[in-house]
């Protein structure tokens, strides 16, 4: 029980997500349901998120993919609201679970990718580098704006690992992209490349932004593709 919000209607909100009620009463409820629930929970404060916690797990494990792409493409917005701890506690294992859902899902999660990992403490963001991986790989190869997406975030998630992660887990994503079969995600790519050596020469890990550097330079600018030499000329131009 709380005192927030008149306790009626609240039950009437948690009770809308039964799985039963949607069948008979309206499909879309509980994704309207899923829509309202940063703003409910933003209402009742992190003190009263146990009236919430059961309804959130509810809808986030919905056979319908459209209710949990709702709550994907918020998840960030509720761990501002929950704080670091509750987010570690309750919202750490359904992200995790997005991670690994249909692709409609994972690009809510994708997105706002940045937004979810800095609010996370720094031994649990760095349990993220393995997975990262991951995102390369999409359920349609022709999806390439999730590849695009995944690069623009990289750029942005370069500041919350330090340069030896860097180079030992986002490099290989990063070289992997940069020779994607679509030139937009490959440009974006190029972007990328440059901001990891910026990052190597801004801390002073000048070892590692030399053999990055020599890496491009056997991999693209003496590549037998004209594609491949192109590549380095970009990167250069981008630098």
């Amino acid at each position: 029980l709380q005192d927030i919000i008149p306790q009626p209607l609240l039950d009437q909100y948690l009770s809308m997500t039964d799985p039963a009620r949607a069948q008979t009463v309206d499909t879309e409820i509980a994704k309207h349901c899923a829509y309202s629930l940063p703003g409910v929970a933003l209402t009742l404060g992190r003190q009263n998120w146990h009236c919430l916690k059961d309804t959130y797990e509810t809808l986030a494990s919905d056979v319908q993919w459209k209710v949990r792409r709702t709550l994907a493409f918020s998840i960030h917005e509720l761990a501002v609201i929950l704080g670091d701890q509750l987010t570690a506690a309750d919202l750490v294992p359904i992200f995790n679970g997005f991670l690994k859902d249909l692709d409609e899902v994972r690009i809510g999660v994708l997105k706002h990718l940045y937004d979810f990992l800095k609010l996370l403490h720094a031994d649990k963001r760095r349990e993220y580098l393995y997975q990262l991986q991951e995102f390369v790989v999409t359920d349609n190869s022709r999806n390439w704006r999730f590849r695009y997406e995944l690069a623009e975030q990289l750029i942005l998630i370069l500041e919350l690992y330090n340069p030896n992660d860097v180079y030992d887990y986002l490099r290989h994503i990063a070289l992997t992209l940069c020779s994607d079969k679509v030139s937009e995600v490959r440009w974006i790519s190029f972007k990328l490349v440059v901001a990891i050596l910026q990052k190597f020469y801004a801390n002073n890990a000048n070892a590692l932004g030399l053999n990055f550097i020599n890496e491009l330079v056997v991999r693209f600018r003496h590549c037998s593709k004209w594609v491949g030499r192109q590549a380095f000329a970009f990167i250069c131009q981008v630098g």
